[in-house]
């Protein structure tokens, strides 16, 4: 497989793999929570609202400077879940909710 390239937005959870960010010290909310924040995000993707800005203010990764952007990777580079689902979308196809380690993301193929 080449690579691709993706952006996404993460949000962690008490249970990720280092449940601090550069958005809170010490991550408090559990999965469910987690996943009700990204709901809302989908929801406001949905209604026409940019993926890249979304990202800049909500995701838990530094990626978030970027606009969420990972730049390119290939098979091997990150968690399989993530892997995964990057490889299974079209270009400028957004995911389903994602779990890994890291916590759950939403995430957009760009190449």
């Amino acid at each position: 497989m080449s690579q691709v390239r993706a952006s996404h937005i993460l949000v962690k959870h008490s249970g990720s793999r280092r449940p601090s960010s550069w958005k809170e010290q010490v991550v408090t909310r559990n999965r469910e929570e987690a996943i009700q924040i990204l709901e809302g995000i989908q929801r406001r993707l949905a209604n026409g609202e940019d993926f890249a800005q979304i990202a800049s203010v909500e995701s838990h990764c530094s990626s978030a400077k970027r606009g969420g952007d990972l730049g390119t990777f290939g098979p091997g580079q990150m968690m399989r879940p993530f892997e995964e689902a990057t490889y299974s979308l079209n270009v400028g196809e957004i995911s389903g909710i994602v779990e890994t380690d890291s916590g759950v993301h939403l995430i957009m193929r760009t190449a």
